[in-house]
């Protein structure tokens, strides 16, 4: 809830009393939360390197990824975008500038007979949180997956990330029964 909706919310509103004291006027309507800022969605290239990488580096400190060399974060993504070997979107915000990133590989579903998109990565860096980059990008990418004809994207995100967790069951992603396993060859 943001700050002018904490405070409506919380106002004081009087209540008739059992002995009928002349009613106070009623308390002036709060003022109308501002809109959100649009949200501008861009495919990232060659010269969205530097600016992905700051946000792929946070996405990295966020799950607590150790990293040995720093430049290997922007290493992994120019090579992925140079390669065309994923899709990497940024979300801009007016006044914050590019605040969100998310990489999405491209696979095949041997059960659907074609072709399958991985959401990997989705983040949003604080500054940019509660601006609705998050579920920009996240539409975008379904947006972008329907125009290509697959199967349909998956994700995946902790345990504990509840807010990750209610933004993609709002946007239709179901819980799936599957057990997911890793065997780390690392």
């Amino acid at each position: 809830m943001n700050g002018q909706a904490q405070a409506a919310a919380q106002q004081d509103v009087p209540s008739p009393t059992e002995d009928s004291a002349p009613a106070s006027a009623p308390a002036a309507p709060a003022p109308a939360p501002a809109p959100a800022p649009e949200v501008s969605v861009r495919a990232a290239g060659e010269a969205d390197v530097e600016a992905a990488a700051v946000l792929f580096r946070g996405y990295l400190d966020f799950y607590e990824v150790d990293i040995e060399d720093p430049d290997a974060p922007r290493a992994f993504l120019a090579e992925r975008i140079a390669k065309d070997e994923s899709l990497v979107l940024l979300a801009d915000v007016p006044d914050a500038g590019t605040v969100g990133f998310a990489q999405v590989y491209r696979g095949f579903s041997s059960l659907s007979l074609r072709t399958a998109w991985v959401l990997n990565d989705l983040y949003v860096a604080p500054e940019g949180r509660r601006t609705g980059a998050g579920r920009a990008l996240l539409r975008e990418v379904l947006r972008r997956a329907r125009e290509a004809g697959v199967s349909g994207v998956q994700l995946e995100t902790a345990y504990d990330n509840t807010v990750a967790q209610g933004l993609y069951e709002a946007e239709g992603f179901v819980r799936e029964e599957f057990h997911v396993y890793f065997h780390d060859l690392g």
